[in-house]
């Protein structure tokens, strides 16, 4: 090798010689191939590097505002109940329904209703017995029809004979309350001739020991209705045991309230302890401020179709039958 080396030195003048010589060794040798020895690279400088900008705190994200709670939605003050549109109290205040019976369907609510029987009304020959039968006592087309009628056969009713037959049902043992608003839409027979009778009438409840007999015990007729005066719808108020002597205009009854027959009329009472107030057609007929402790206990309802007595009593001239129909009943606290 130190001879090639010579060679290569003695001869720089001659890169061919070189390269053939160079070429002839490697081959023999089979050495490995010559690699330069690489350059040293210098060491770089080391840059300083700056010390981290310290990082900013965030800042304190903002605590969000609390939402107000949604106000409570008021719930919306009833208009109505069972009974209808609500009707208000003298103070203000609403009446609550407590009972109502609309007459729908063609059945009577014996849960409700008790049909009085054996019970004779009018006089003379005209005596008509109160009967469960569906020819004087249903319900069909929207209300209660209560009717009165010829019979062929008089029939025994209580001791007498009957040539006629009537219907009148209550809450008897069923249903009372003391106190309140009682209503009635109801139409009767048009007629100018004597001897019918009608009622919308309010009696104490049996059920409620007492030791005071009628007429002291009490009895409310919001209306009663005689065929004899078909403009009038007369009020009356049973109590004291001498009945105040009789009829009292102003008082226990009323001769002006006018509701004429074969329409519909509303009557209507409103009652407290020292206060019974009956209306008819939304008009005052007869206020009492007695107070009497006949008006301070339960009273049951009734409506009544019947013949009259005295100078109402039936003559033969008025229609047969004769029906009275009550649209509704509704009782209010």
């Amino acid at each position: 090798m130190r001879a090639l080396k010579v060679v290569i030195v003695t001869c720089l003048t001659s890169c061919l010689l070189v390269l053939a010589v160079l070429g002839t060794v490697g081959a023999e040798a089979a050495g490995p191939r010559w690699k330069p020895k690489p350059t040293a690279t210098a060491s770089p400088t080391p840059t300083a590097t700056a010390s981290p900008t310290a990082t900013t705190s965030p800042t304190a994200t903002t605590s969000p505002t609390a939402t107000a709670s949604p106000t409570a939605t008021a719930s919306p003050t009833p208009t109505t109940d069972a009974c209808g549109t609500l009707l208000k109290k003298a103070d203000g205040s609403s009446w609550q329904c407590t009972l109502v019976d609309n007459f729908d369907g063609t059945t009577l609510n014996r849960n409700l209703w008790f049909v009085q029987t054996n019970t004779p009304t009018g006089e003379g020959t005209a005596i008509s017995c109160h009967v469960d039968n569906p020819a004087n006592v249903a319900v069909s087309g929207g209300s209660l029809r209560l009717i009165v009628q010829k019979v062929a056969t008089p029939i025994p009713c209580a001791g007498k004979q009957a040539g006629y037959t009537s219907g009148q049902v209550s809450t008897f043992w069923k249903w009372s309350q003391q106190y309140g608003r009682f209503e009635a839409r109801m139409k009767n027979t048009a007629t100018r001739e004597r001897g019918l009778q009608e009622a919308f009438w309010l009696w104490p409840d049996a059920r409620v020991p007492s030791d005071t007999y009628w007429p002291a015990a009490g009895e409310i007729d919001i209306v009663e209705t005689y065929s004899l005066y078909p403009d009038l719808a007369i009020p009356f108020l049973h109590y004291t045991y001498y009945d105040n002597w009789g009829p009292q205009p102003g008082l226990n009854t009323a001769w002006d309230c006018v509701a004429q027959r074969g329409v519909w009329n509303t009557y209507a009472l409103e009652w407290t302890a020292t206060r019974l107030e009956i209306l008819v057609n939304g008009k005052t007929c007869l206020v009492n401020t007695s107070g009497d402790p006949a008006f301070q206990k339960p009273y049951i309802i009734a409506f009544t179709q019947a013949l009259g007595v005295s100078g109402n009593s039936y003559t033969g001239t008025a229609p047969m039958p004769a029906t009275t129909e009550v649209d509704y009943v509704k009782v209010w606290r």
